[in-house]
């Protein structure tokens, strides 16, 4: 939500605590072509509890993904997500200009923000008019000045400039805008589950009306292997992924992922029934999976039948030309990963 300053096709960087994403698009007469797309896996101790643990650490990461993929753009997008470091609010007030509300955000952002007003960036955007005459609807965003800072410096470090930073949900929502046709009669429910970390944006109306991030993710999965099953992280990540493993069958390993899946599907079926709940909002007519965590073995499978929902599986390169010197088959296969990601690339400076 943070512009800095320009340029034109952007790096969009999406830090996990799983791994690193990276896209760049090239913008087209109709839509966008890839002209980038790395992951790097991230050691689990570098990113903990929604905060750098190790810039070092990171900024070597972020060095060797760099040359890896002969990253050459410098100007980037970056985003924060977070259920301790990140407020993301829809609010009502009285209609008011743009300006007088630039002034006035700080005022109105208080009530809202659970920490001190100082330690924090805001930012806002104005929805539109609200059901209630004279009165505007607008998303407000706050983010914790440290962590903001923590994450600009790191990538600044790197030879990268940082010329928006955004939040997760937000992303994720930019994708699916470009990539799927906006149904206004659909509650839709973006799902993004990472590592240590779940996003979800409900979309009403093809805006979001509803957004949250809940501090567990896939790690789960993994912790939970190792803990039952005595294997190394190596062979968990591999079992997560429906493959055989330090001499254990993916049957064998079954019932533990599903059991360590029953968490998280718990966590995200709570947000949506407070979504439900909420007075002449409607139920979730679609929901729809990203992040590494919903490639695992018969996650998506169970979080249909635990919801009852039609659940898809994102494709953030839906509505994207994958050219022919680009593996289409391996896009294809991480395509879930890259959500975020492409939702940062497709920013451009100047838009909100």
């Amino acid at each position: 939500m943070v512009s800095l300053f320009g340029s034109k096709s952007l790096l969009g960087l999406d830090i996990g605590s799983g791994s690193i994403k990276a896209v760049q698009l090239k913008d087209l007469k109709e839509g966008y072509e890839l002209e980038l797309l790395g992951i790097m896996p991230l050691h689990p101790a570098i990113i903990a509890e929604d905060s750098i643990a190790d810039t070092v650490k990171l900024g070597e990461a972020l060095k060797e993904l760099i040359k890896k993929f002969n990253i050459k753009t410098k100007n980037t997008v970056i985003s924060i997500s977070g259920h301790s470091s990140v407020i993301i609010k829809r609010i009502t007030l009285p209609e008011m200009t743009e300006e007088v509300l630039n002034e006035n955000i700080r005022f109105e952002a208080e009530q809202y923000v659970p920490f001190g007003i100082e330690d924090v960036n805001l930012d806002y955007q104005i929805i539109g008019p609200a059901e209630e005459a004279g009165q505007i609807d607008v998303v407000l965003v706050a983010v914790k000045k440290d962590l903001l800072n923590s994450y600009v410096s790191v990538v600044k470090d790197v030879g990268l400039v940082p010329v928006i930073v955004d939040v997760d949900a937000f992303a994720l929502e930019n994708m699916y805008e470009i990539n799927y046709h906006t149904n206004e009669e659909k509650n839709v429910a973006l799902v993004n589950v990472g590592a240590t970390n779940t996003t979800i944006n409900i979309l009403r109306n093809g805006v979001s009306a509803f957004t949250r991030d809940s501090s567990i993710g896939s790690k789960i999965h993994t912790d939970t292997l190792m803990r039952e099953l005595s294997v190394s992280m190596e062979a968990a990540e591999k079992l997560k992924r429906g493959q055989e493993a330090d001499g254990i069958s993916a049957v064998k390993a079954e019932a533990v992922i599903n059991s360590a899946s029953e968490e998280i599907v718990m966590e995200i079926t709570r947000s949506l029934d407070y979504f439900s709940d909420t007075p002449d909002i409607g139920s979730i007519d679609e929901l729809m999976l990203g992040g590494g965590g919903s490639m695992v073995k018969g996650f998506m499978k169970l979080i249909e039948d635990r919801t009852g929902l039609s659940v898809a599986m994102m494709n953030p390169f839906n509505k994207v030309k994958i050219p022919k010197q680009l593996d289409a088959r391996y896009v294809e296969s991480v395509a879930p990963l890259a959500a975020v990601a492409v939702g940062l690339a497709m920013r451009r400076v100047g838009d909100r």
